[in-house]
């Protein structure tokens, strides 16, 4: 356990940390606690304690708590929900856990950090009994990362599916047509156009940074780790893939590597800002990067699937998430699963994830429905068609496959195979992720 959290504190953090916040809210950094009551002048009202290390999700479990008191006069509850710092909240409900005392009813857990919580017999409620009569209307495989032998534990915020954003100024400038774009081979030569009739690159590569990577390796049904939990960094796929963008730097150069290193460094915003690239890929809750970070780019950015590898390809992958759990503490066991399915699984509470925190939500059959449809500041900043997006990569959205040692895997990735491969130019991407798989490998001894 020891040096699981060290790892991930020094590795997987800065990844998978701000997967949820649409903003800046997951700051691990921001030692004070919130606390709000929802119900609390209710009478009769059965207290449940919501734990989150996302302020803005404590403002939707609100909304929920309200909507479910207006909806179950004869049922009502207190929700005392509280706001951690990211390690003390999930340190303090993985001892809670294990200690059988001091877990609240509902809580909030990283994807990163859920394998822990999975270990031998989960202290988490199943949920199936609300799950399977609605999965048909969910992206399944937001589901499959939070369940283990058949059932199903957390509860999902979002899909995460990765998109491509491009700048469609400088694109229309290159003289590319972004939708003539079906493969990562009509990429690079959209991206010689963009060089060749623009001052922008058409990208910027990570080297600190191992999502961006990620996504793009799911997309070929490859992962860090296979589904057995078995290390397979230094795979074919994997390789090819980072031979892509070693390519499309030194072969091509189309692309540079990322100022600051990874698209959520200052450096890298203020890059795309000033319009100095065309193009970058991240999934759909990087949009709150751009409106918050990325002023200049309103109206300028439009939002499109991921060229595939192959005609007919998958053109997206799901990345980062948070799932809600009903621990075995509860008093109230019912009562919480039938209110975290109220928050979590209805239609309207979906719409609220899109309405509330400005996440993709990972009920799909809500993506056409006029209520997200109404105006706001991601239409207003990448147009209308987002969610004409969603619906045209729905079923080639991956889950991935997360460990306990995918902390590992994230700290040799971004400490030394991206920077020797892309950064450096020092190492071929098979000999880089063999000294990965080699690193990973006596960590898991």
């Amino acid at each position: 356990m020891k040096k699981y959290l060290l790892a991930f504190v020094f590795g997987f953090m800065a990844v998978m940390l701000m997967a949820c916040a649409g903003g800046s809210d997951e700051a691990a950094g921001d030692e004070a606690t919130e606390s709000e009551v929802t119900g609390g002048d209710v009478e009769n009202a059965t207290e449940l304690k919501y734990w989150t290390f996302v302020e803005l999700h404590m403002e939707f479990f609100k909304d929920a708590a309200l909507r479910w008191n207006e909806q179950n006069p004869d049922r009502p509850i207190k929700l005392v929900a509280e706001t951690f710092p990211y390690d003390n909240m999930h340190n303090n409900l993985l001892l809670a856990l294990q200690s059988g005392t001091g877990a609240p009813d509902i809580s909030d857990i990283e994807v990163g950090r859920f394998p822990n919580y999975l270990q031998g017999e989960p202290q988490l409620l199943p949920m199936n009994d609300y799950v399977e009569p609605e999965i048909d209307n969910f992206i399944k495989s937001r589901f499959d990362i939070y369940s283990k032998d058949g059932n199903y534990y957390g509860m999902p915020t979002h899909v995460g599916a990765s998109v491509m954003y491009y700048n469609k100024e400088i694109m229309d400038a290159a003289g590319v047509d972004i939708d003539s774009i079906k493969t990562w081979d009509d990429y690079v030569e959209a991206g010689k156009k963009v060089v060749e009739n623009t001052d922008a690159v058409l990208t910027g590569v990570p080297t600190g940074d191992f999502l961006p990577v990620w996504q793009m390796i799911s997309q070929r049904d490859s992962d860090w780790f296979d589904a057995d939990g078995n290390l397979t960094l230094n795979n074919q796929a994997n390789i090819d893939t980072l031979q892509f963008l070693q390519d499309m730097v030194y072969k091509h150069k189309v692309a540079e590597v990322m100022p600051g290193g990874a698209p959520h460094a200052e450096e890298f915003y203020a890059w795309m800002n000033e319009g100095k690239a065309a193009s970058v890929s991240m999934p759909m809750w990087y949009m709150g990067r751009f409106t918050d970070y990325m002023t200049d780019l309103k109206g300028k950015m439009v939002v499109r699937p991921m060229p595939a590898w192959e005609e007919g390809g998958k053109r997206s992958a799901g990345m980062g998430g948070t799932g809600t759990v009903v621990t075995n503490q509860t008093e109230h066991p019912e009562l919480a699963k039938e209110f975290l399915a109220f928050a979590k699984l209805s239609k309207e509470a979906n719409i609220k994830l899109w309405n509330v925190l400005g996440f993709d939500p990972p009920r799909w059959d809500v993506w056409e429905d006029p209520a997200v449809k109404e105006d706001n500041k991601f239409y207003q900043f990448f147009g209308t068609d987002i969610f004409d997006t969603l619906l045209s990569v729905k079923d080639e959205i991956n889950a991935v496959n997360i460990t306990e040692y995918t902390p590992d895997v994230a700290t040799e990735i971004n400490t030394n195979t991206l920077i020797n491969v892309l950064r450096e130019n020092k190492q071929t991407p098979k000999e880089a992720l063999d000294q990965a798989q080699k690193t990973v490998e006596a960590n898991m001894q």
